[in-house]
């Protein structure tokens, strides 16, 4: 348990015992999906936060849940919510809003919100990062003749060994497509028709001997390091911090038809922190800590400013001026290299996650598919 943190003011003697303010013993409990991505949040956003006026001294505590929101609506039914921010997936963050789990945020609230990206405000709950689900591999094990493409995902004779997936039907359907040929600009189309589900559901089904599920966001990358896949789906994230790990760029990303979404920080309904939670996600949504963030992990910034600072000290070749001077030109950022989801030269060739999709149709699509696996 952290204990309150108790200022003691000058010329205060020794013996004199102090009260401890209400907001100074407060702790604000946030909830994440663990690992690489919790360390990162500890770094660029509690800690930093704590040491604001808006924190009044409060600390920030960071609890590790699966995305399950009925451990949610379970604390809202008993009247005492042990957590006052979570960390959702784009999916259920208006699932979880209809449901009313969570507080609704004015936009007026939040001053940088024009400065944010688009979708990145949302009725209960604000942008916290961007993630790509991508095409991951070990470059030990295929050389030169690297895969480029989802295709090639498919093409176990060229590219021999098991396959990783996340366990379930969401972003699978949409890989599924793309790799039998439809562009990303009509995958939701396809989806949102019989043919192309069908269509879907029988790419999927040709790769199923093949694949290696995988549930927590550290199976994908480890399935590749200890050699049960040759390929895999993997959360961008992960991979970069398998790689710190183990100290190499053994693994490497394919970011064409890559699929990008938010996670969003909603405030838990009734909570009787929820202005400071407010202020957290304020601050967790500034410039500032969303450039800190993605030099810990490299998810993208949903702020606009902190991806271009993000770009700024990347090394770029100087071009000739006339005199045979040289100067470093204006970065195109819409062609830039970059390892953030949200940098342009990323998000122009990836394709946009459709949460209403899901919503709609995910539990129906998921019992058909259940009904005919063997």
């Amino acid at each position: 348990m952290r204990h309150a943190f108790v200022k003691h003011a000058l010329g205060v003697s020794c013996g004199l015992a102090l009260a401890v303010s209400p907001a100074l013993s407060q702790t604000l409990t946030v909830a994440n999906f663990g690992g690489a991505n919790a360390k990162a949040q500890q770094l660029a956003f509690y800690a930093p936060f704590e040491a604001t006026p808006n924190a009044k001294g409060a600390k920030v505590q960071g609890v590790e849940y699966t995305g399950d929101l009925a451990q949610v609506g379970a604390m809202i039914q008993r009247g005492k919510p042990e957590w006052d921010v979570v960390e959702v997936e784009s999916a259920d963050l208006a699932n979880g809003c209809a449901a009313g789990h969570f507080e609704r945020i004015d936009r007026t609230s939040v001053p940088h919100a024009s400065m944010l990206l688009p979708g990145t405000v949302q009725d209960c709950g604000l942008g916290a990062f961007v993630w790509s689900t991508v095409l991951a591999f070990d470059s030990q094990r295929f050389g030169k003749d690297a895969p480029r493409s989802w295709a090639d995902f498919w093409d176990t004779k060229r590219f021999p060994g098991k396959r990783g997936m996340r366990k379930g039907l969401r972003y699978n359907l949409e890989i599924a497509l793309l790799a039998d040929g439809v562009h990303r600009r009509d995958v939701y189309a396809q989806l949102n028709s019989e043919a192309g589900l069908a269509r879907a559901l029988k790419k999927l089904e040709q790769l199923k001997p093949h694949i290696v599920w995988w549930e927590s966001g550290a199976q994908g990358p480890q399935n590749l390091l200890d050699g049960t896949v040759g390929m895999t789906t993997a959360f961008n994230g992960r991979v970069a911090a398998a790689n710190a790990a183990t100290q190499s760029s053994r693994l490497s990303i394919v970011w064409m038809d890559a699929i990008y979404e938010m996670d969003y920080w909603a405030i838990v309904r009734g909570t009787p922190r929820q202005a400071m939670a407010l202020d957290f996600i304020r601050f967790a949504t500034s410039e500032a800590a969303q450039l800190a963030f993605s030099k810990a992990i490299p998810y993208g910034p949903t702020h606009m400013g902190a991806i271009l600072r993000y770009e700024e000290n990347r090394p770029r070749s100087a071009e000739p001026v006339g005199g045979g001077s040289t100067h470093t030109p204006l970065v195109d950022l819409s062609m830039a290299p970059s390892d953030l989801p949200s940098a342009p030269s990323n998000l122009r060739r990836s394709l946009a996650f459709d949460a209403s999709f899901w919503r709609t149709h995910g539990a129906s699509v998921e019992r058909r598919w259940a009904v005919s696996a063997p």
